[in-house]
C-alpha cells in the first residue's frame, strides 16, 4: 500500500449499492472524496461489451470519466467455477437473464452444480478495476480470490454470489462473514489495493493539469 495522500474527487462508474458500499469502505482512508455515478444525472451505463473483466471494467471507467470530467474507477468481477468451464464469468452479473434477482443467479448456479461432488465444485471471484482520467487514459488492477461452492446458501451479508461462495480453509462462505473479513480478503478488495497506486497517480496528474490551467 501506498501512503501518498492526494486531495481530489474519485467517482466510482456503478450504480450497485452493494458495490459502491464495499468500494467506499475499502477507499475510506484514502484522503479524497469517493462519489457515486448516481451524483450525476444523466450519466451513461454503457453496454459491457468487452470479451475479459479488464475490457468492461475499462468500457464503464472511461464513460463514467468522460461524462464527469473526474477520475474514474470501475470494477468488472464475476464468478469463474471450474466445473462450468469458467461459467458464469463475465455473464455473472446477467446470469439467469436481465433483471434476474440475486437469489435467482445462486439458484440457478447451485442447479447447474447439483451433482457436482465437492472435490470438483472449485471456484474463483475475479475482479479487475480499471482507472480511467477524462483525458482517455486508462490502467487496471486484478485481484482473486480461491474457494468452491457451497451445497446451499449460507449467510446473510455481502450480495451477488456471497451466500455460496465458500473459503474451504475458514468453512465459511462469503455470506457468513463479518463485512470488515471479507473486505480483508475479497477479489475486489486485492484488485483495489493493486489498483491504489494507479488511482492516486491519476488523481495527482488530473490535479497538476487543472493548476496548470
Amino acid at each position: 500500500m501506498m501512503s501518498r495522500q492526494v486531495v481530489g474527487s474519485l467517482v466510482v462508474a456503478t450504480r450497485n449499492r452493494g458495490k459502491l458500499a464495499e468500494i467506499r469502505e475499502l477507499l475510506s482512508r484514502l484522503d479524497f472524496t469517493v462519489k457515486a455515478l448516481d451524483d450525476y444525472p444523466g450519466a451513461p451505463e454503457p453496454e459491457e461489451t468487452g470479451a475479459t473483466f479488464r475490457e468492461n471494467a475499462i468500457i464503464k471507467a472511461s464513460a463514467a470519466a468522460s461524462f464527469t470530467g473526474e477520475v474514474a474507477v470501475a470494477d468488472d468481477s464475476g464468478l469463474m467455477v471450474d466445473a462450468l468451464g469458467g461459467a458464469p464469468g463475465v455473464m455473472s452479473a446477467r446470469y439467469g437473464g436481465n433483471g434476474a434477482s440475486d437469489q435467482e443467479k445462486y439458484e440457478k448456479l447451485l442447479a447447474e452444480m447439483k451433482d457436482v461432488p465437492d472435490a470438483e465444485r472449485t471456484a474463483r471471484f475475479v475482479c479487475v478495476v480499471a482507472v480511467a482520467s477524462p483525458d482517455g487514459s486508462a490502467s487496471s488492477a486484478q485481484g482473486v480470490v480461491e474457494g468452491s461452492i457451497a451445497r446451499a446458501p449460507r449467510g446473510m451479508g455481502g450480495f451477488g454470489y456471497d451466500p455460496v461462495f465458500l473459503i474451504p480453509e475458514l468453512g465459511m462462505t462469503f455470506g457468513e462473514l463479518p463485512s470488515a473479513t471479507k473486505n480483508g480478503m475479497s477479489h475486489r478488495a486485492r484488485a483495489l489495493a493493486a489498483a491504489e497506486p494507479l488511482i492516486l497517480e491519476a488523481l495527482s496528474q488530473w490535479n497538476a493539469r487543472h493548476r496548470r490551467d
